[in-house]
Order: C-alpha cells, then structure tokens, then sequence
C-alpha cells in the first residue's frame, strides 16, 4: 500500500490528549483516526509527501529542518518520539509563519527545474523517478498538492487550529 500523508486540524483539547499520550502507537494512531472522522479540515497527499518536501527545501524527509517553515509544512514541528508510524503535530502559534512561508514559496519555478534525475538521486519515496514518460503528470500532482497545502494551512489558522501529521 506504502505511506501516506495525511494531514488534520487539532483543537486544544485534542493536543492535549496527543501530548499526554506519550509513545501508545496504537492509541495515538487510532484518536487521530478518530479525530479526523469529526473534522471538516483535512488534507491527503497519498504518497507525495517526501517529493514535495525535495520540491520545497531542496532535500529529502531524512533530512528534516525544524528551522525552515517549508519543511514544518511537511513534516510538523513536534515529532512523537519512540513510534514506528511517523505522527508530528504543529501548534498554532507556528502556522503564520508556515502560511506566509507557502504564499512566498514561487512553486512554478521550482517545477520548471524539477529534475527526476535528482529525485532518483536523493532517493526519494515513492520510487517512481525511472518512470519520464509521467513527469508532467508527476509535476502537475506536486502542484495540486502544495496549492491544497495552502489552502488547509490557512483554513486551520483562521480556525485557531493545531496540525497533526501522520505518515503511516
């Protein structure tokens, strides 16, 4: 099946309990199943999660920067530690910066100089780089996504939301 990104809103309550639950895999995973039954925002980027970090930052997942708001984007601020599954969350007061950091992001002119070569290099998930005949429609899912990217980070700051990332 391979690892999907999906990305939700948390309330302040849900947070809390996230942060309470230490490393319980099983019950972390499953509340946030939970979670995102009850809420309207929500944001699926399948298995494109680690190309779109590459198209943003310039590197691959491996090598998170928790100083870069692009890469946040991605991956979250606060990693749960000690699970196998990837769960990261982002509490609202970092959601200006990574809003402001994706409006200024120029996305067509990272895709003018997107490179699966490069992708192939960097070893990035999912292995489909070989695959040249697919770039465009590869390119034009890396917009789609970052676009809805943008459009739920700013749905959840203007709702006073939390993020929560599962890569699972």
């Amino acid at each position: 099946m391979g690892l999907i990104a999906n990305y939700s809103c948390l309330s302040d309550v849900n947070l809390k309990e996230l942060k309470a639950m230490g490393s319980e895999e099983e019950e972390i995973l499953e509340s946030v199943e939970e979670w995102n039954d009850d809420d309207e925002l929500l944001l699926d980027i399948d298995k494109m999660w680690d190309v779109l970090h590459f198209v943003l930052t310039g590197v691959g997942t491996d090598h998170k920067d928790d100083k870069n708001p692009l890469s946040q984007a991605v991956l979250g601020v606060m990693a749960v530690e000690d699970i196998s599954d990837y769960v990261a969350y982002t509490e609202h007061n970092h959601l200006a910066n990574i809003v402001a950091a994706l409006d200024q992001f120029d996305i067509e002119s990272a895709l003018e100089s997107f490179d699966m070569t490069a992708c192939k290099e960097a070893e990035l998930y999912p292995n489909i780089w070989g695959y040249d005949e697919e770039e465009e429609e590869i390119k034009d899912e890396i917009l789609h996504d970052f676009q809805q990217m943008k459009v739920f980070y700013k749905k959840v700051l203007e709702a006073k939301g939390h993020v929560v990332v599962t890569i699972c």
